[in-house]
């Protein structure tokens, strides 16, 4: 008897062609900063009204300089912290130890959703710790799980694997170790600092209050308990609809038949004097002392919840890098691969700045409101306590899509929460958290950050973001009920 045709369920039906649209419009997300820096001007221009106090020369330069240009450079130390996150998230995950033991774990599941479901929870508990780290680990363990079925002959939906995957940077990576909002509010000096104090009486923000408030983390085990569950729902059941790593990414089983080949060559025999210290370890060894000592003294001032932000994180990360290698050409070479994927924050973080810029010193008048403050009175105006969180989260969602960089969009728009936030008499802990589920809820629409993960897998925007879709739309539930009704 002739089996059925296998059926698409509207899940995935809907899914993949709102993605072959989305692929087929949108364009490289440098587009959106020049666009949302337009609007920005336009908005300045059209809300505070300039024109009717300076001149066309005086509103020129205001616009322009005062606030466009002054605020161009504010972010270079920031975006130097992200792509930290990024490249040293990703030079753990290729360590031969990480790599070795990601190929163990992808021969435990035994069919497409109980892989789909792996892939999901790994990605999004190894987001907690470290955005990169999930991005690369995730990636990596989908393809050995798309190779581990294809050797073994099993059938494997290898697309929603890689989207479980991508999971992590779609649902929970900003409440992690490595957000951006909570970690930068709790770094001295931070470009908020100012603002915080004005409205809130303090320029630091403790992670007590934000990453791991009970608020966070009870929304936290909601999100990853629905997250697993809603990729496990969306893998397909049945052989027939399963297409996997040799259908979707045959090039892919060339690269890693190459990779092995290499791994087992002989390595080169140490014979200068360059050689020995490149691959030194005891100069390995000293560094990772020396950082210990430091890193020892700085949590022992502080503590752990004062003491964490993003150059303690960056430099713990460093710490871990060295001590895994313990070699120090070889630890430069893993970070050397990563660096194309900054690319994106070196380019696009000045003109997030710039936005900034707009937002903060549009004064027109001495001791006047700021365009931040004027939209964010708007905001306040149909908002209440109760409402805010999900319309924070919602708002961060939208300007995501525009910006989609959990510190870029901060820089863009967290002022503006941030007066809400007083305005309202939330808590700014609670908004920071509600603001950051919403950047990380609609990367599962822009795929402006999985271009590594794609890369890896060998799947295009197309092949995953129905599935990445579906997630969003799924998850949109548990988000809205946590942030608006778990205490805080």
């Amino acid at each position: 008897m002739a089996k059925k045709e296998a059926r698409e369920s509207w899940v995935e039906k809907f899914g993949g062609r709102l993605s072959a649209s989305v692929e087929g419009w949108m364009p490289d997300p440098l587009i959106f900063a020049l666009i949302l820096t337009i609007i920005a001007v336009l908005l300045a221009l059209v809300v505070m009204r300039p024109y009717d106090v300076m001149g066309p020369a005086e509103v020129t330069r205001w616009l322009f300089k005062d606030c466009w240009y002054k605020g161009f450079w504010g972010l270079l130390a920031f975006a130097m912290q992200m792509c930290l996150i990024l490249v040293t998230g990703y030079a753990i995950a290729y360590h031969p130890l990480i790599y070795r033991g990601l190929g163990r774990l992808a021969s435990m599941p035994k069919d497409t959703k109980s892989a789909a479901a792996l892939a999901a929870f790994v990605s999004l508990i190894c987001a907690w710790i470290n955005w990169g780290l999930s991005l690369i680990v995730g990636a990596v363990l989908a393809r050995a799980i798309g190779i581990e079925f294809y050797r073994k002959g099993r059938p494997l939906h290898y697309p929603v694997v890689c989207a479980a995957a991508y999971a992590g940077l779609g649902l929970n990576w900003h409440w992690g170790l490595s957000a951006s909002a909570p970690l930068l509010s709790n770094t001295p000096g931070h470009f908020l600092a100012g603002v915080y104090k004005e409205v809130f009486g303090r320029e630091l923000i403790p992670l007590n209050e934000t990453i791991f408030h009970p608020y966070t983390l009870i929304n936290m085990i909601i999100i990853i308990v629905s997250g697993v569950i809603i990729f496990w729902a969306l893998a397909p059941r049945r052989a027939e609809a399963c297409k996997g790593i040799d259908v979707i990414a045959p090039h892919i089983l060339e690269v890693v038949k190459k990779e092995e080949e290499e791994a087992k060559a002989a390595k080169p025999e140490k014979v200068t004097i360059a050689d020995k210290l490149e691959n030194s370890k005891i100069l390995a060894g000293i560094t990772v002392i020396f950082a210990i000592i430091a890193m020892y003294w700085w949590f022992g001032a502080l503590g752990f919840m004062k003491g964490l932000n993003l150059n303690s994180l960056n430099f713990c990360f460093i710490l871990i890098g060295f001590l895994l290698y313990m070699n120090p050409i070889a630890y430069m070479r893993a970070i050397a691969r990563a660096t194309p994927a900054v690319a994106g924050i070196i380019l696009q973080f000045p003109f997030y700045a710039g936005i900034m810029g707009i937002l903060r010193y549009s004064y027109v008048v001495a001791g006047g409101p700021n365009l931040a403050t004027v939209i964010a009175k708007a905001l306040a105006a149909g908002a209440s306590p109760l409402t805010w969180p999900v319309i924070c989260w919602a708002l961060a969602g939208l300007i995501n899509l525009f910006v989609p960089s959990g510190g870029g969009e901060w820089a863009t728009i967290g002022e503006v929460i941030t007066r809400t936030s007083a305005m309202l008499n939330v808590p700014l802990g609670k908004s920071i958290i509600a603001y950051a589920a919403g950047d990380a809820w609609t990367n599962l629409f822009q795929p402006f950050w999985a271009i590594a993960l794609l890369g890896i897998t060998g799947t295009r925007a197309r092949d995953i973001f129905g599935y990445c879709i579906g997630c969003l739309i799924f998850a949109s539930i548990p988000f809205a009920l946590g942030l608006t009704f778990v205490p805080y």
